[in-house]
């Protein structure tokens, strides 16, 4: 018994210090998490009370606006009453906000079916109007709403909840569609541009630049915005502010552009758009004046005095969203797409404009300035024939003549020999020289010019290399081209000898490029870049628009001084006998004489050159494109002004009367003051900040 009793005595014994070694262990480890909690994250934890106590609030930065040279506003700021809805809210609601929306749409008079589509994230197969931003903030989707709206929103929030109405700054355009695509338009910013943007301070109900010079100018026209740091309680209401920066005004962009030649630009685009629709081709249909493009550049530095570009819109229409029916509009093929800027990214044949290229060309390569050159009606090559504009023989002439009467043939004959110095279709290796090609590119032509603007053109220069890259991505084409049996049989024909040897430089190519047709492409900008390099006696400046910032306090933050992009590798008395030819083109005997009959050349003359970019005639098919650019004064050059209307005819007949006008707005000839009184474009700063 003693025996079994000391047993249970040692087995309890046990067990106690067990427990007791238990209950300390828990006890250091409760001490020890404790002591973390109080002592090792007291920091962190009062971070965390003090985060939940303070708020931080953005106050959002006025844009800067958008001036012409003279300081006239082209886009300022204006305050209207936005109604937004919050996703976020409505996706809380037990039927996801059908109740809210059917709501808001009797109040604002619009079908519940497009408010919902304007809240709607746009994405793959999703119509427009749709909400391209960011899908954490409110999306607007009624701006300049009444009082009445407002009030019937806040005095019953409990019908509308994630709806509200508030005072915004919204872009407001005085012009309308003036300078429309020069000056772009603003959208919601995207997710993807958010997440991108993440450094810059961007918030999801911001607005930025998305076209023109609103995208180009962003980060200085968009300010920076100010912070709000205030102090809330348990039920979220405020009881201080804890510190706050107030927002920096972004700055006002001061352009090159002139609101009055700009006007003129664009009046004088349309009404000869509208005076070659009453003329008629030679199958007797009138002309269709789809569209067309005005440049207007400051021949000594490159600055652009006005953009044009017919047809344009009302970019107002992006602001608050855009409907289904004005987006269908803005890129309908039918209505011209509005949305396209013809000055700087339609690309087209520049005809006989281009012919200061091959002049230069030619004498670079030998052919001399007062040599006698035969313009016969037309020009044999193999089995084909190259007819001169309008089928007129004019004899032998020299090349002042020839860019005067604009002689195809005798261009002609310059392509197709240069074309035999290279080699033809088989040079030797270094043998192409490809001196026009070459010379097009020394004058910007084939490559954006790089003014200040987004999404330019580049354009085409056909050579050898160009063909063949070309030749290697449409072969497989061609060659199925050849056996489609849909295909009539000159097709079927073409795409055969395409599918075999289209990667050659032939001679017809050679000869098209001469004359500024075939595979040549041009923008009207360039165009007019070029024109302003021979101009200016052979200086390639980079167009610009913008031309200086100035920031809230009045001060010029930043200026752009020309840009010169190199020179041309022409000599001076080629330059100077070039731009003595074109001052024949305006005078009696030159093709644009009809347009400049009682022009004062005593006083202001002008010197240009017509061009026809011919199509082909078909009953069916695009009419010619009229082309005219022009520099003045032709002795001591300032302006240079380019017009280009499609579907409009010949250069003299109807581009050439569009320059003529817009010239005699700007040194007053029409019974108005003069724009540039002195004939010189001021350098100049406007003072102060226009609103």
């Amino acid at each position: 018994m003693e025996a079994g009793r000391s047993r249970v005595g040692d087995s309890s014994a046990r067990r106690l210090v067990v427990a007791k070694v238990l209950v300390l262990s828990l006890l250091l480890t409760l001490g020890g998490r404790l002591w973390s909690l109080q002592v090792l994250s007291a920091g962190d934890f009062a971070q965390a009370a003090d985060d939940n106590r303070i708020r931080e609030l953005v106050i959002p930065a006025a844009r800067g606006g958008i001036l012409d040279s003279t300081g006239h506003p082209l886009v300022r700021n204006r305050t209207a009453l936005v109604v937004s809805v919050s996703n976020q809210a409505l996706a809380k609601q037990p039927d996801a906000g059908e109740a809210v929306l059917r709501r808001l749409s009797a109040v604002i008079a619009m079908p519940q079916a497009e408010l919902r589509r304007r809240i709607t994230a746009c994405g793959k197969g999703v119509p427009r109007p749709c909400w391209n931003g960011s899908p954490l903030g409110p999306v607007p989707v009624l701006e300049d709403a009444p009082p009445r709206v407002a009030l019937r929103i806040a005095e019953h929030q409990e019908d509308f909840p994630g709806v509200s109405a508030d005072f915004q700054a919204v872009r407001e355009y005085p012009g309308g569609s003036l300078a429309a695509h020069t000056l772009g338009y603003l959208a919601p910013i995207s997710t993807a541009a958010l997440s991108q943007h993440s450094h810059a301070g961007y918030q999801p109900t911001d607005l930025v630049g998305v076209a023109g010079l609103e995208k180009q100018y962003q980060a200085r026209l968009r300010g920076v915005d100010g912070r709000q740091r205030v102090s809330v309680d348990r039920a979220g209401r405020v009881t201080g502010t804890v510190s706050q920066s107030a927002p920096v005004t972004g700055g006002d962009l001061v352009t090159h552009l002139d609101r009055r030649v700009q006007v003129l630009a664009e009046h004088a685009l349309a009404d000869g758009l509208a005076f070659a629709r009453r003329d008629r081709d030679a199958l007797g249909r009138s002309y269709r004046g789809t569209s067309g493009a005005v440049i207007v550049l400051d021949a000594r530095t490159g600055g652009v005095l006005a953009v044009a570009s017919h047809p344009s819109y009302d970019p107002t229409v992006w602001t608050g969203g855009m409907s289904t029916t004005d987006y269908a509009r803005l890129t309908s093929t039918a209505a011209g797409v509005p949305l396209l800027s013809r000055a700087t990214q339609g690309e087209f044949a520049p005809g006989s404009t281009f012919k200061i290229v091959t002049a230069a060309a030619a004498v670079r390569g030998g052919y001399p300035r007062g040599g006698i050159y035969q313009c016969p009606a037309s020009y044999s090559l193999g089995g084909a024939r190259f007819d001169n504009f309008e089928g007129i023989a004019y004899g032998p002439m020299d090349l002042r003549a020839a860019l005067i009467k604009s002689c195809d043939t005798v261009f002609y004959q310059f392509g197709h020999e240069m074309w035999l110095r290279d080699g033809g279709l088989r040079p030797a290796r270094g043998q192409a020289k490809e001196l026009l090609a070459r010379t097009a590119q020394a004058y910007g032509f084939g490559q954006p010019t790089g003014v200040d603007l987004p999404a330019e053109a580049d354009g085409r220069i056909p050579d050898r290399a160009s063909k063949r890259a070309l030749w290697d991505l449409r072969k497989a084409d061609y060659c199925a081209g050849a056996k489609n049996p849909s295909f009539e049989a000159a097709r079927r024909q073409a795409d055969q000898e395409f599918c075999v040897d289209g990667f050659n430089y032939r001679a017809g190519d050679a000869v098209n490029f001469a004359i500024g047709q075939g595979d040549v492409l041009v923008t009207p900008l360039q165009l007019a870049t070029a024109y302003a390099a021979l101009a200016n006696g052979g200086t390639v400046y980079r167009p610009q628009i913008g031309k200086a910032v100035i920031g809230a306090d009045g001060r010029t933050t930043w200026r752009a001084t020309p840009e010169v992009v190199r020179r041309l590798p022409i000599d001076a008395s080629t330059l100077d006998y070039i731009r003595s030819a074109l001052a024949g083109v305006t005078r009696p005997g030159g093709t644009a004489h009809a347009a400049f009959a009682d022009w004062p050349h005593d006083r202001i003359p002008v010197a240009g050159k017509t061009g026809t970019a011919e199509v082909g005639l078909t009953k069916t098919g695009r009419q010619d494109t009229s082309w005219f650019a022009a520099f003045a004064p032709a002795h001591d050059p300032q302006f240079v002004v380019v017009s280009m209307l499609e579907e409009a005819g010949a250069g003299g007949a109807s581009s050439a009367r569009v320059v003529r006008r817009v010239l005699e707005g700007m040194y007053g000839l029409v019974g108005l003051p003069a724009i540039f009184p002195a004939g010189r474009v001021p350098t100049a700063l406007p003072r102060g900040r226009p609103r």
